[in-house]
């Protein structure tokens, strides 16, 4: 899997001269990189130019010249075992002036004294220098880091800084890299060589998550290709090469306009903006998903750097060869989604969110009750995994166990399937400790495989968190670092969903450059630095109508009905209103957003209506005199809850000035006035008003009694008119009584609309976690169908007939070949052992298996069958993965023929041993190997003995049948006794027979008869 894996990525990365990079990034990346504007600007006139209009000072050319060579590239370059070698064909094929600076970082044991510089000397003109703290990076020098620091850079500072012990592992190289991105940004490049582990894995995907530039040693040529690889994995590799190619392609990145005037302009801003929005139509035309309302800065720095990676200079080249090269759309949508993440980001941050959000979650919840939790963005996994280990933290120190379910979901099915497997390297050492990692992953090699305990609390399923149907009932939503690179356009359309998703008083948590923006009326704020939000529990509608309130009763067509549902209204509501409205002053309610919730009086001296669209926002609507006193005191009351008086304040009227005091007062804190605030207006007469009034009143009371008549008169009319009034305030007061029931009515139907549509939504976010659960449940059937049918092709392809038992010795399952020995069919599985006919004497067999059952000790015997066929059976305890005894497992071996060879060896062994003829085996250089008894008497006279050698003679002659590889016969006299000596050569073995035949009658007749 692994190397299918290397092979995709591998595709996809500039090699031997392709320019395909292989570019896989799934979510958000701490820190945003700077973007092109793409305005054709001209270069500053400060940089070592000069004009005819106007002359630069020595002063401003030095400062410009300096400026310019601080612009320059910082590389790092990771490598581990084997890296001597390819650090020494990288550099002998870098310039020497290459207008960029190197740092190499290697592993180096604690009290080694590395001699590097020296070795590489030989290979560069460049300055090489050992990094000491505090030192300045300067253009054409390559620094060397020193054994025990890890090396840091900030402001293009190199720091030393001594390694953590708490630490499972140094990882000198990922520590860099990281550094590196956040001090460089876009201008960080990085380059993994060869070397064993994963070091440097993890600070390749920061550098290329903030729009850097990365490259990988080609791991055919490595020596050891462990770093490469894992680098490769995961697919955020812009070049794949040898080391001697690298020099070349790395000058022509730093070359082009991205690198070396990155607010340099080839278009004016609007082409530049029609070229990005074509291009963003192939990716949705391609992909399916539309990034228009994504960050644009972040979308043009991805675009630049994927044409500086091509080398091309204009984005309209840049389009022609999207048209063209559908493989590299595909690249780009990859970049956009810039998945850079690790466990327990901002480590705080976590801490944090155990100690307030997970704990309160978990304190309202009951033993076996359910805990949803949403990650959506989740990348390749690892913040999904490390709120799973925040709960089980918990869980475990409270001795409580809950039903966990995290949903992670990612636009990117690539890192879907990252964090499906549940495996990372071991770089991730320098973010989990000692603890977690020992009691929550499991070491495999170079990499870390989380617990079963862990996986099971999570499911993964690619989703587009702007289209596809969201999950629910939600007790906590981490969407980190996600809105950033969103619009507001997006931002406004995710959170009231994301609040609609948790359930009452669940937690959401963001990333650090994150927040709420004007949704204040959705959640509270529990921690402002870290962004972890609560939902509020009530939302409050905007508007500035009255609230309508449910009236009992129904409307009815009769009039005796009418008067007595009419009785049965709250008279005290309605002296209330009356009341507010003739004796209290004009007052506002407003939120703590400044909309206004009610009015009360004639509030429109105080309030004016602006032309255009309509707001309820009180300082757009406010007198102009009023405005910036009001939104004074607004604020002061926004930082302490308490009562601001403003006396005495004036606002011009027409052509007079009216005076009043202006009062701004919070509501009784509670569940439902939280936020709220009253504004009053009362109205006062100026001094010199109420002077005149009175003398007035003086005069008025010495007039004659005409004027008194007139007023009678006057308040006889004043009289009728208010009793007019009353009827029509009575009459007013009926038809409101009517509205609000339709009113009442209208809203429980709207009630009624709104729930069956909540009901339809969670009957979607239902079925969207049915899916996905499906799609897993899926893909653990095909993967164990496909485990099962391994097994059984191993079983049938051993010819080893096994049988597998239970506890009770009931049958569970059989390998073909048990057929040969038991007359057993594919019905017989769950009946005892015992009812099953055999081919051979199974008394014992019963006995034999409940015994190693008691005893758990293997049982192993040899076994005849009725054919005369031979087998060896052993009897071995069934244990599961947690090593319970689940049932015995019994395997008969064919060793019939071996049987027989042994028969037949023993039998000439016997043969040779009692043969009178002499016998003996001699190796090539003259070594004794075997001599029977009989050839005992021949070595008695030759005076040696078996593993000895023979006299030289012998030798020569052994020596001689084996070249010529033919056979020799002599006779020599033993004593009393001659023989005739058969040396046959055995070639393919190198060795020499030699046999004796006993001719002592033979030769005395002989010698009789010359007689």
């Amino acid at each position: 899997m692994a190397k299918k894996k290397t092979e995709t990525a591998k595709k996809k990365a500039v090699r031997s001269g392709e320019k395909e990079p292989a570019v896989r990034i799934a979510t958000v990346p701490a820190k945003v990189p700077t973007t092109l504007t793409g305005t054709k600007t001209a270069p500053p006139k400060t940089k070592m130019q000069k004009t005819k209009k106007q002359a630069i000072t020595p002063a401003k050319e030095k400062k410009a010249a300096k400026m310019q060579d601080m612009k320059f590239p910082i590389v790092g370059i990771g490598a581990s075992a084997g890296g001597l070698e390819a650090l020494e064909g990288f550099f002998s094929h870098m310039p020497d002036q290459n207008n960029l600076a190197i740092v190499v970082v290697q592993h180096l044991a604690p009290t080694y004294k590395s001699i590097m510089g020296n070795l590489l000397k030989k290979y560069t003109k460049m300055k090489i220098v050992d990094i000491s703290d505090g030192m300045k990076v300067e253009k054409n020098c390559v620094y060397l880091n020193p054994p025990d620091m890890d090396v840091a850079i900030i402001n293009r500072t190199l720091q030393l800084i001594k390694p953590l012990e708490t630490h499972a592992a140094r990882l000198p190289i990922d520590f860099f890299f990281r550094s590196l991105a956040d001090d460089q940004g876009e201008k960080a490049i990085c380059i993994v060589l060869s070397g064993t582990g994963t070091d440097g894995t993890l600070g390749l995907k920061a550098v290329k998550g903030d729009g850097g530039m990365t490259m990988v040693q080609d791991e055919t040529q490595a020596r050891y290709d462990s770093m490469p690889r894992n680098a490769i994995n995961t697919g955020a590799v812009d070049f794949i090469l040898p080391v001697e190619r690298m020099p070349e392609e790395l000058t022509k990145y730093i070359k082009h306009p991205y690198i070396e005037s990155p607010r340099a302009a080839i278009t004016t801003e609007q082409k530049y903006q029609g070229y990005v929005t074509k291009i963003l139509l192939q990716i949705r035309a391609l992909t399916g998903h539309d990034f228009s309302h994504y960050k644009q800065n972040t979308i043009r720095r991805r675009i630049e750097r994927r044409m500086a990676v091509h080398q091309i200079d204009k984005i309209a080249h840049y389009l022609d060869y999207l048209r063209v090269n559908t493989a590299e759309i595909d690249i780009l949508y990859k970049d956009m989604l810039i998945g850079v993440t690790n466990f327990f980001r901002d480590q705080e941050a976590f801490d944090l969110l155990k100690k307030t959000a997970i704990f309160e979650i978990l304190k309202g919840k009951r033993p076996n009750s359910s805990i949803r939790v949403w990650a959506p963005g989740c990348s390749t996994g690892e913040e999904a995994y490390s709120i799973a280990i925040l709960l089980a933290e918990i869980m475990d120190k409270r001795q409580m166990h809950y039903n966990v379910q995290i949903f992670g979901t990612d636009l990117d099915a690539d890192a879907i399937e990252f964090a499906r497997a549940g495996v990372y390297p071991e770089s991730i050492a320098a973010d989990v400790s000692k603890e977690r990692l020992k009691q929550y992953f499991t070491k495999e090699e170079n990499t870390y495989r989380l617990k079963k305990r862990i996986r099971e609390m999570l499911v993964f399923a690619t989703q587009n968190l702007i289209k596809d149907p969201p999950f629910s009932r939600l007790d906590l939503i981490s969407c980190r670092n996600v809105l950033i690179y969103m619009d507001a356009f997006l931002q406004k359309k995710i959170l009231p969903v994301f609040h609609y998703t948790l359930n009452k008083d669940g937690y959401l948590f963001l990333g650090s450059s994150e927040s709420i923006g004007e949704f204040t009326d959705l959640f509270s704020v529990e921690n402002p630095k870290w962004k972890i939000y609560k939902r509020k529990g009530m939302v409050i509608e905007k508007g500035a109508e009255i609230p309508t309130m449910p009236i009992q009763g129904a409307i009815k067509t009769d009039r005796k009905e009418e008067k007595k549902d009419y009785r049965e209204i709250n008279f005290i509501q309605y002296a209330e209103k009356e009341i507010l409205s003739k004796y209290a002053p004009p007052f506002v309610l407003v939120n703590e957003k400044h909309e206004i919730l009610y009015v009360n009086g004639m509030i429109h001296k105080y309030l004016l209506t602006p032309p255009g669209l309509p707001s309820f926002n009180i300082l757009k609507i406010a007198h102009e005199d009023l405005r910036y006193k009001l939104s004074t005191m607004l604020h002061k009351i926004s930082k302490k809850r308490e009562i601001h008086i403003e006396r005495g304040l004036k606002i011009k009227d027409n052509e007079h000035f009216l005076t009043f005091d202006l009062t701004v007062k919070p509501l009784k804190p509670g569940a439902e006035t939280e936020g709220l605030t009253i504004i009053i207006f009362e109205e006062k007469l100026p001094a010199e008003k109420a002077k005149k009034k009175e003398k007035f009143s003086e005069k008025i009371i010495k007039e004659s009694p005409k004027i008194k008549a007139l007023e009678i008169e006057l308040k006889s009319t004043k009289e009728y008119l208010q009793a007019t009034i009353e009827e029509l305030e009575t009459s007013n007061e009926e038809l409101k009584s009517t509205n609000e029931e339709l009113q009442s009515t209208n809203e429980e139907l709207q009630s009624t609309n709104e729930e069956l549509e909540t009901s339809k939504e969670e009957q979607q976010s239902t079925n969207e976690e049915l899916e996905t659960v499906n799609s897993e449940l899926q893909n653990k059937v095909i993967e164990l169908s496909r485990s099962n049918n391994d097994l059984n092709n191993l079983l049938a392809s051993t010819e080893i007939a096994t049988v597998f038992l239970d506890t009770r010795l009931n049958i569970i399952r059989f390998t073909p070949a048990i057929t040969k020995l038991f007359n057993m069919l594919p019905s017989d599985i769950k009946r005892p052992i015992g009812d099953i006919t055999a081919k051979f004497n199974v008394s014992t067999l019963h006995n034999d298996a409940a015994e190693v059952l008691r005893t758990l000790n293997k049982k192993v015997c040899r076994i005849k069958t009725n054919d005369n066929s031979w087998y060896n059976m052993r009897i071995l305890p069934y244990r599961t993965t947690d090593n319970l005894i689940d049932g015995i497992v019994i395997t008969f071996v064919d060793i019939t023929e071996l049987t027989e060879s042994d028969e037949k060896i023993t039998s000439m062994g016997t043969f040779l041993k009692g043969n009178p003829t002499p016998m003996l085996r001699i190796t090539q250089d003259g070594t004794i190997v075997f001599s029977n008894e009989a050839g005992l008497y021949l070595l008695e006279h030759w005076k040696c003995k078996v593993n000895y050698k023979l006299p030289t003679p012998w030798n020569t002659i052994i020596r001689d049948v084996l070249a010529s590889n033919k056979q020799e016969q002599r006779v020599e006299k033993f004593g009393e006794k001659t023989f005739l000596l058969v040396f046959v050569p055995i070639k393919e073995g190198a060795y020499v027979n030699i046999y004796g035949v006993d001719i002592s009658e033979y030769q005395l007749s002989l010698e009789k008869n010359e007689k």
